[in-house]
Formats: structure tokens, C-alpha cells, sequence
């Protein structure tokens, strides 16, 4: 969503850190294109202006650090300025004293109401909580029916009453009550538009519930409606925080740099695909980064840390440095890389990454074909690729739908990836046994004196202080 802007941000930010000084008419030029570029990308005006007023004076008043160039001090104001707009602090969740926490789901219809309920009660579940779910959208045909099915895949219960939205919302919080579920989650109906119907009956059941956080789920794709739909909902609700939909689409990304600003509410969330997966608490800090293309560390490490287990990913590292890696470690290595997301949006993360990387179109389905062809392969194979002559080469192209020269290229590949992995290991162990042998020859000069290796041979051994000449160099020149 932000890849336009980023490439804005990065041509203007660029230009001004290949300079060694920066004058007024510098810093005053960059501000107007970074004007330009937030209103194309449509950022809400009034946000547009305080951001420039804000980074202008800060860009003028601060004093550059020494180990700064200015250029740099100019990025570092617009990171910080960006993240305040963006809202400054991840949200945090706040559980009731007295279980369960009640979180009411509003928005209008097709933003993504039902789906993010279940995703927010799987990221619940994976905080360790027992979330319930609540079906009180009756006005949307096989609403509640597709929160149950998502429900199912996750194993969460879904309570609905069919009499009307507020006796659903009720009854699920009596449920929650009796059966121990410490976080409740209401999907309540949505609308075409704001109309007084829809905010009746969301107040009726905020009313019914008294929910401990209220969430305005908001699609990022429809820009500055976003923004006057979550200032309407405000005004009726009280909202306590927005939740982001669609931020892996091609929309220019104005909705999240100024609802904030405008509306006063923090974005808690963020859902970047279709999949239950696709969704992360939002930080403005990591967001702000990506955006001036810093990329996104800690995110990556999350998600890493949610798919890999360590000791299987450490013993992995060393079968790899050893040289015994196989083809079947290498296929679950890419199943567990595929399970952290889409490829393009982790290449986007990784810091430094060059833009023609980024801005490559990853075809997932050449790892389809990959994981196809190890898998027509026989488990001895797989161990000891050398084996494979011309005819299996042959058999496992037909095997996987391939051509033996892609099954080659594979098989190449992965030979000189396990050697090169292998020299790296080599070039650590030399590297040791070099300093145990300096180590070592250190301890053997103390006595250099009896083989007459010294420059000077004195007659007599003077008595000398005792010191300790352990970490002296004491190699002669060209020796």
C-alpha cells in the first residue's frame, strides 16, 4: 500500500543525505515535495499541514549530532514526525479485572467486520487467552454462519440468538460468564452508510454489554472515507481504537496516516492478507520505518519466532554448516518461510534489501515446483543428490511435471549452496585454529633466549622484577 509513497520518500530523503551541508532553501524544497507526495498519497490536508509545520521547524532548530550528517538528521525528524502521526505508541489491550473483557466490533458493511473478529480472537488465543465470539449481525444473510466456519478452523465457540442483535450480544455475555471465556467479542451488523438505524442499534448493545474496548473496523482502501466514517462512529460509540483492513492492497495508504490525527484514536491492528494469520498489532514506530524504507525487523523476528521452532532451526543451522543439509531439510525450510506470509512482504521488511529485490514480482509457484521435484525424488536421493544420473533426472522431471533441465538447475543450486555454507564453517574453524597456534607460539618465545634468537645475548642474566609478558608480542622482525 505504502510503496509509492516509499519511493517518493526515498528519492527526496536521498537527495539530502549526499549532501555534506544543507541550506534553508534545501530543507525548504524537500519539505514541499514531501508535502506533495503525503497529499497525492491522500493524507488528510490539515494532517499534511502540522506534519511539514512540525518537521520544518525541527529541521531548523535542532542541532545536527556530531556523528550525524545533516542529511541524516533530516531522516531521522521525518521517522520520529511519522511516527507521531501514525499514533506514536503501539496500543496496548487492557483485560477487565473481572472477566470476561467485552470488545464490540463496529464498522460499516464490506470493511472487514467478521473476518477481523475472528482474527482478533485467534490473536487472543495466541496470547494465551479463551476468547467466545459473538454472532449479533442478523441483517447480513450467512453472516453468523460465516463466523462460525471461520470460528471452527480456529476451535473457538460462536454464541448467536436469533431473536435480535442486542439479545445476541446479552446472552453471549451470560455464556462467557458461565463457561469461563475471559475475552468476548461481539460482531455486530453493518451498512452501506452511517444512518441512524445502524448507530441505534450498536448504542443498544454497547449499552447491553458495557464493553471494555471498541473497535471501528475501517477499510484502508477507501481513503478519506475512512477518515469521516471513523469521526461518525465516534461521535455515537466513543471508540477506543481503529482496526486497519486491507493494508496489502494497491490504495495509497492516506486512511492510516490520518485517522489518528483527525479522529484522536490509535490504530490497535492491522490485517495484511485474507488468511486468519494476516493480522498483527499495529506499531506506528515499525510502520514509519517501512514507509521511508528502513524496513521492519522486529516484525520479521515475530513472525519468524511464531513459525520456526528454535532447536529444529538450530539443528538445521548446523547440518547446513556441516555440509549434511538435505534436500528434504531444504523443502521444510521454504514451508516454514511460506508459512510467515507472503514473500514480497517479507523481502519488504528486510532492511537494506536493494529496491529491484523488492520491487520483484515473486512467482510462489517456482516453489511449488521446487518442493515438487524433491518430492518425486526417493528418500536416497534426497540424502545424496550426487546419485541422481540422467535417467532419474528424467523420471523425476515426469514425476513432478518438470524438465530435467530445471530438475539440473535445482540439484545445482542446492550443490553449490551446502559448499559454500560448508566453506563458511571452514573459514571459522581456521580462523581458531590460527589463534590456539599464535596462542601457543606466544608461550614458546619466553624462552627464546637459549636458541639465540635474540638480537642481543647478554653474558649474564641480570636479575629482573618478575612481570608478566603473557599478551607480548615478542616475534622478531621477519620472523
Amino acid at each position: 500500500m505504502f510503496e509509492s509513497l516509499t519511493d517518493r520518500f526515498d528519492g527526496i530523503l536521498g537527495r539530502l543525505k549526499g549532501k555534506g551541508r544543507l541550506t534553508e532553501d534545501d530543507v525548504a524544497e524537500a519539505m514541499r515535495e514531501i508535502r506533495l507526495a503525503l497529499l497525492e498519497a491522500d493524507v488528510h490536508f490539515n494532517v499534511v499541514d502540522r506534519f511539514i509545520e512540525r518537521t520544518r521547524e525541527r529541521c531548523f532548530g535542532a542541532d545536527v549530532a556530531d556523528s550525524l550528517t545533516p542529511g541524516q538528521q533530516v531522516v531521522k525528524v521525518v521517522n520520529e514526525e511519522l511516527t507521531t502521526i501514525l499514533g506514536g505508541e503501539s496500543f496496548q489491550v487492557a483485560y477487565s479485572s473481572k472477566p470476561p473483557t467485552v470488545v464490540l466490533m463496529a464498522g460499516l458493511q464490506g470493511s472487514g467486520k467478521t473476518t477481523s473478529s475472528a482474527k482478533l480472537a485467534r490473536w487472543f488465543k495466541s496470547q494465551g487467552r479463551n476468547p467466545l465470539l459473538v454472532g449479533a449481525d442478523l441483517q447480513r444473510p450467512a453472516a453468523v454462519d460465516q463466523l462460525k466456519t471461520l470460528a471452527q478452523r480456529l476451535d473457538i465457540p460462536v454464541f448467536s440468538a436469533p431473536e435480535s442483535a442486542v439479545e445476541s450480544a446479552r446472552g453471549g455475555l451470560i455464556e462467557a460468564q458461565q463457561t469461563g471465556r475471559d475475552v468476548l467479542i461481539v460482531d455486530t451488523a453493518g451498512r452501506l452508510t452511517v444512518d441512524n438505524a445502524l448507530m441505534d442499534e450498536i448504542a443498544e448493545i454497547s449499552d447491553a454489554v458495557d464493553p471494555d474496548h471498541t473497535f471501528l473496523i475501517v477499510d484502508a482502501m477507501t481513503g478519506q472515507d475512512a477518515v469521516n466514517t471513523a469521526e461518525a462512529f465516534h461521535a455515537t460509540l466513543e471508540l477506543d481504537a481503529i482496526i486497519l483492513t486491507k493494508l496489502d492492497g494497491d490504495a495509497r495508504g492516506g486512511a492510516a496516516l490520518s485517522v489518528k490525527e483527525v479522529v484522536g484514536r490509535p490504530i490497535a491492528f492491522a490485517s495484511t492478507g485474507e488468511r486468519l494469520e494476516d493480522f498483527d498489532q499495529f506499531h506506528p514506530d515499525r510502520m514509519a520505518e517501512r514507509i521511508l524504507g528502513m524496513g521492519d525487523v522486529l516484525t520479521l523476528i515475530e513472525k519468524a519466532e511464531e513459525v520456526f521452532e528454535q532447536e529444529a532451526a538450530e539443528a538445521a543451522t548446523q547440518r547446513l554448516l556441516e555440509g549434511t543439509f538435505t534436500l528434504d531439510d531444504f523443502v521444510e525450510q521454504l514451508r516454514q518461510v511460506r508459512q510467515m506470509g507472503d514473500l514480497s512482504s517479507i523481502v519488504s521488511m528486510m532492511p537494506g534489501a536493494p529496491k529491484e529485490m523488492k520491487d520483484a514480482d515473486v512467482d510462489e509457484r517456482e516453489i511449488d515446483r521446487v518442493e515438487a521435484i524433491v518430492l518425486s525424488m526417493t528418500p536416497e536421493e534426497r540424502i545424496d543428490p550426487e546419485i541422481v544420473d540422467g535417467s532419474r533426472r528424467a523420471r523425476i522431471a515426469r514425476g513432478s511435471g518438470t524438465t530435467p533441465t530445471q530438475v539440473s538447475n535445482l540439484l545445482k543450486q542446492f550443490k553449490e549452496m551446502r559448499k559454500a555454507m560448508k566453506g563458511i564453517a571452514g573459514l571459522g574453524s581456521k580462523s581458531k585454529g590460527r589463534k590456539s597456534k599464535a596462542k601457543k607460539g606466544k608461550k614458546g618465545k619466553k624462552n627464546s633466549n637459549k636458541g639465540g634468537n635474540s638480537r642481543v645475548q647478554p653474558k649474564e642474566a641480570p636479575k629482573m622484577p618478575k612481570i608478566d609478558i603473557e599478551g607480548l608480542d615478542l616475534t622478531l622482525p621477519g620472523r
